[in-house]
This record gives C-alpha cells, structure tokens and sequence, in this order.
C-alpha cells in the first residue's frame, strides 16, 4: 500500500479532507487528524489504538505494526504501508473515522453502505 491508496480509501467518506501534520501528508476529519505519514515515507502513524490492543499488533504482526519510544505513552501504533495491504488498513482508518466523524455522517454513510 501507499499513501495515495489511504488517500483514495478514507476521501470517499464524507467530511473527510487533505491536509498536514508535523510537516507530512496527512488525512483529517473535522480538522482532527484521522491520520498522517510518518517522515520516513513509509509509515502511518493511526491514532485511536489503545496500548494493549497495540501490543496485540505488534506481537501478532510485527513486519506491519510497530512504534517507537516517542509514542509509547500515547494510544496510536505506526504501520508500514509496504507490509501492509488494505484489508489490513482500512479496518483501523473506518474504525477512527467513525470516532472523528458527526453522528449524521456516520449515519448517513452507515444507510448508503
């Protein structure tokens, strides 16, 4: 996967939009991140990941998921777009989404799908 592919996924879901963070490309939901690339180029840093559920990841997927000290204490885990494919991805990006997103978009994309 790449990041346009993350791009292509998450736009289709409404108040969904393009935007920076830190400096690197990132996906917002009503100006709150939904998720960005890490400056390596390869890596999305995917808030909304509880620690033990990220230790679950990492443990059970270490080529995929991952984190480094600096976000050790916040709930997010980094996942390397090139292990990674969508079925993999997506479930975590719909999952934020759906935290980020107002109850009438979710709702609303919840009676199209």
């Amino acid at each position: 996967m790449t990041f346009d592919d993350v791009r292509k996924i998450a736009l289709r879901w409404p108040e969904v939009e393009d935007g920076t963070s830190y400096g690197t490309p990132a996906l917002k939901v009503r100006k709150k991140m939904l998720v960005r690339l890490k400056e390596d180029g390869d890596s999305l840093v995917m808030p909304g990941v509880p620690g033990d559920e990220r230790e679950m990841l990492v443990e059970s997927q270490p080529k995929a998921f991952y984190f480094t000290d600096h976000y050790r204490d916040y709930p997010m885990v980094l996942i390397r777009l090139s292990k990674s494919s969508r079925a993999t991805v997506e479930p975590f990006l719909r999952r934020h989404w759906r935290t980020l997103a107002s109850k009438k978009a979710v709702k609303e994309f919840d009676s199209q799908a």
